[in-house]
């Protein structure tokens, strides 16, 4: 679902600024306040606390109505801002990160994640940034490798992160959104389904009307039928016999007509009844018999086979079967005799029921819907059934699968289980590069710092006057490529000046030593650069060592 934003409300209604339009743009207007001045704090106060080197008023100007261009733009056009940010910053140094902007950059980076639909707009800005910084650093940059390694780093860290950080929260709002349409859309569909439930629970009923009411009537016409004929009975009881079997037979149309209105026949819809019918089939045949039907039980011929569970989806469509069969028989081929045959095989189970032409005369009653009811019945649970003409009667015959308890179907993940795992993957592998990028830039770190290392026993045996090639050995394979210049003494003109560390210490101030070489090549001034600290700490250690070695 998207949800309009009051700022595209406000731009279509223009017109109605009384009715929400004006406060709501007051209040846009004093976000955008906000948060220029939040991310302007950091590039006003980072010059002053000499967390960046100091920079001209224009320069700090142009920066701060860079900032508020872009964040005028952050709504509308996220990648244009995170663009400017980028510049600022590329623009303060090669290595992309500075105290000044680096805020603003991760800031907008977020705004980018959270606003922008597409993720290729954003991969291409990440991909032109690192390409622009990687241009600035080869030309203009110090120590490359290092540099690199921080503008990489500052790209997944303060871009690349942030971003997928703005992408899982724009998924989590519209998943929200999507979670209650879909809440809503649940709610009409379970209506709907009550809906059907309560229809097919009155067909339901209606089919078990039609085949439990049915058989009965039939049944108790049987007996009227043979109270009729029964030897010795007076005339007048003979005649209430002959009645009672006439309003059976009526009844039992009723019944059928009453039922095709209750149920409104759907076969398609409707597979076997789930009610247990509270006897098998061989209980069936008995009643059936001892009501004066001539009926004849076949057994199972198979004892191997497994017989259906009790109350078991095919036991209950096997017996309804059979009691639409025997039902059938009675009222269309009343003295027939009639065979029930129950076949067990290994897949499933067959019941037969055959009858042959009617001794009496049959009921003028039409044929219902019990044989289609039957067909689709059958059909639903993957089973065959075939009823019509056989010989001189009739047979109807089904054939019923074996019923398994199908395996529960594995949950399908949720569209939000996915978002998250996707954006966790997303930041499972920027972790890991980064990773990988702080390690090496740490190791490459190291390897500068303890290969630039002059002892100060190499230092004191050096004097002034030598030529370079003869200082060349005792000096390391490294200089230093960021000395302390400020803290050091004013160079002789012309001097070739190069800085080496006293000791190997990692992430410590320590003491330097600066060699300058004349035009010719020879050493022609020596000097202790202390480490940050109070001016002249740390010198005379060395000048000590120096007259012991002379």
């Amino acid at each position: 679902m998207n949800v309009t934003r009051p700022a595209d409300d406000a731009g279509a209604g223009g017109g109605r600024v009384g009715e929400g339009v004006g406060p709501t743009r007051l209040a846009a207007l004093g976000g955008g306040a906000l948060l220029w001045a939040a991310l302007a704090l950091p590039a006003v106060t980072a010059d002053r606390l000499g967390m960046n080197e100091p920079r001209p008023l224009w320069q700090q100007l142009t920066g701060l109505g860079v900032l508020a261009v872009a964040v005028a733009l952050s709504r509308r056009q996220p990648l244009a801002a995170f663009g400017l940010a980028a510049g600022l910053s590329l623009a303060a140094t090669p290595a992309l990160f500075s105290v000044s902007y680096g805020p603003a950059l991760g800031v907008f980076a977020l705004l980018l994640g959270l606003r922008a639909r597409r993720p290729r707009p954003a991969v291409a800005g990440f991909v032109g940034a690192g390409v622009v910084g990687t241009a600035r650093i080869a030309l203009v940059g110090v120590d490359p490798a290092p540099e690199w390694l921080v503008l990489t780093g500052t790209l997944l860290f303060g871009c690349v992160f942030p971003w997928l950080g703005g992408r899982y929260w724009r998924q989590s709002r519209a998943l929200a959104e999507a979670g209650w349409l879909r809440a809503a859309r649940l709610e009409d569909e379970q209506r709907h389904a009550e809906e059907r439930a309560r229809l097919r629970e009155r067909a339901r009923i209606a089919q078990d009307m039609h085949d439990s009411l049915g058989h009965e009537l039939s049944l108790l016409a049987l007996r009227a039928a043979a109270l009729q004929v029964a030897p010795g009975l007076a005339t007048g009881h003979r005649a209430a016999a002959a009645d009672l079997r006439v309003a059976a037979a009526d009844a039992t149309d009723h019944l059928h007509r009453i039922i095709g209105v209750l149920r409104e026949v759907s076969v398609n819809d409707e597979p076997a009844p789930l009610t247990p019918a509270g006897e098998s089939v061989e209980d069936l045949v008995a009643r059936a018999a001892e009501s004066g039907l001539p009926v004849r039980w076949e057994p199972r011929d198979d004892t191997t086979a497994p017989a259906p569970d009790p109350g078991g989806i095919t036991d209950r469509l096997l017996h309804r079967v059979a009691r639409e069969a025997l039902t059938n028989a009675a009222r269309h081929a009343p003295g027939a005799p009639v065979v029930v045959a129950v076949t067990g095989q290994a897949r499933g189970t067959t019941v037969t029921v055959t009858n042959g032409p009617a001794a009496q005369e049959a009921s003028s009653s039409s044929g219902g819907s019990g044989l289609l009811g039957l067909r689709a019945a059958v059909a639903s649970v993957g089973g065959d059934f075939d009823a019509g003409p056989h010989e001189d009667g009739f047979r109807v015959r089904a054939y019923v699968p074996a019923q398994r308890t199908p395996a529960p179907a594995p949950a399908p993940s949720a569209p939000f289980a996915r978002a998250r795992r996707r954006v966790a993957l997303g930041l499972g592998a920027a972790a890991g590069a980064g990773v990988v990028l702080v390690g090496a830039a740490f190791g490459w770190y190291a390897y500068t710092e303890t290969h630039s290392v002059l002892s100060p026993a190499a230092y004191a045996e050096l004097r002034l006057g030598t030529p370079h090639d003869t200082v060349a050995p005792a000096l390391p394979d490294r200089a230093v490529n960021d000395p302390p210049v400020e803290r050091a003494p004013a160079p002789p003109k012309g001097a070739d000046c190069r800085y080496y560390r006293s000791s190997g210490e990692l992430l410590v101030s320590v003491d330097h030593f600066r060699l300058c070489f004349d035009e010719e090549g020879r050493l022609a001034a020596k000097d202790v650069i202390p480490r940050a600290g109070p001016s002249g700490e740390g010198r005379e250690p060395y000048e000590r060592h120096e007259e012991s070695a002379r």
